[in-house]
């Protein structure tokens, strides 16, 4: 449809707007109408934009493609994801393939794509890790498996082109129990050092340490995760935990719940409902930090605290599930695929017990050692007889 031009209240500038039909989605017809436009193009190119948008074809182009999924995701995924994947895809999708049709984008394309985001080095000369470039190949095969469902696009080419990066980190980085303590007494303020011993001795996650209230420290020793807390935007967010499974109830240690009931006691005017800490994730990231290198430790992640614990109950002897379960992990299958690694002596120890197994007790001979008995049994006779 052509745009219109009309004159505003002063007479003299000239303006453009665009006004064109479409059908929605449930099939009724509605008019659109959007004015202020500098220039004709500019109203016929926010028509092209609009009605490519309503398109249910993969020759979409790839920019409004990538807009409807994520106005389809927004409204299933939590905040702290799509903000997430919007950053990932604004910066490392967008800006090679926002001009292509969808139809258009082939393997090969997307062979060019991984070895730019491969071969990419930052002013360190540093890479992006593998699991980075692993998490950015699945935010592109995502948009394409989308185009799949929905606008008959016949295969997705990120599958075909093949994967890059790894799932897991070639090393997990973790500190033991006496590396953590070392890092704890360099500590100095009380409410953080407690937010470290509560992650290094329960495993939570960073965003349910943060949206603990007084109500979920329970009289029998136990702490109740029920939610997560996440500041996106600068909103501060509480929000439903990772997994159905991460709603959980983990028993503490003693010497725990009395540091978190003496802490909250302390707390003037605190009421059940309100979070025993408030301080940032990245006030958690700093402070971790500096306080590794006081003692003098290699610095590691406010989330590897977390695999640490995994790693304390491995070393510990507790089982995978039951390690799952503390962890609030969505299925068994995580775990392992996680912590895996963390178990490389346990097959030499299962060898030795199952050895331990067969080895007779006392009073009980293998068949062998039954033969061999017997045969001493009958030497002396058969002297005697040649005799």
């Amino acid at each position: 449809m052509p745009a219109y031009k009309y004159t505003l209240k002063d007479g003299k500038t000239i303006r453009w707007r665009a006004k064109f039909y479409i059908t929605d989605w449930t099939g009724t017809k509605r008019q659109i109408c959007k004015r202020g436009f500098e220039t004709k193009r500019a109203a016929k190119d926010y028509e092209d934009i609009y009605l490519d948008l309503q398109k249910n074809g993969c020759d979409i182009l790839f920019s409004n493609l990538v807009e409807n999924y994520m106005k389809d995701m927004e409204n299933r995924l939590k905040p702290t994801t799509m903000e997430t994947k919007k950053h990932i895809i604004d910066t490392k999708v967008l800006p090679y393939f926002s001009k292509l049709r969808t139809c258009d984008i082939d393997t090969i394309k997307i062979r060019k794509w991984q070895n730019e985001i491969i071969s990419y080095r930052d002013e360190n000369g540093k890479p992006y890790s593998q699991t980075y470039i692993k998490t950015v190949n699945n935010q592109l095969s995502a948009i394409l498996n989308y185009a799949v469902l929905h606008y008959s696009l016949p295969v997705n080419p990120c599958r075909v082109a093949g994967s890059m990066g790894r799932s897991h980190a070639d090393k997990m980085k973790i500190w033991t129990r006496e590396e953590y303590e070392r890092f704890s007494g360099q500590i100095r303020k009380s409410a953080l050092r407690l937010a470290f011993d509560i992650l290094f001795y329960t495993g939570i996650r960073e965003g349910e340490l943060l949206a603990l209230t007084p109500a979920d420290l329970l009289a029998s020793k136990k702490l109740s995760i029920t939610k997560n807390f996440a500041k996106v935007k600068g909103v501060e967010l509480i929000l439903e935990p990772k997994t159905p499974r991460s709603i959980r109830t983990l028993s503490i240690p003693d010497f725990l719940y009395d540091e978190i009931h003496e802490y909250i006691s302390k707390i003037y005017g605190i009421q059940p409902g309100d979070r025993i800490f408030y301080f940032t994730k990245s006030s958690l990231d700093k402070e971790l930090k500096a306080g590794a290198e006081r003692a003098g430790l290699d610095p590691i992640r406010v989330h590897d605290l977390r695999h640490s614990h995994a790693s304390l109950l491995i070393e510990m002897g507790f089982n995978i599930v039951q390690i799952s379960e503390r962890l609030g992990h969505e299925s068994v299958k995580t775990t392992l695929d996680t912590y895996a690694h963390l178990y490389p002596d346990k097959d030499a120890a299962l060898a030795v017990a199952l050895n331990e197994l067969r080895r007779p007790s006392a009073g009980r001979e293998t068949p062998e050692e039954t033969a061999a008995m017997q045969s001493l049994e009958r030497k002396p006779d058969s002297v005697e007889n040649e005799a």
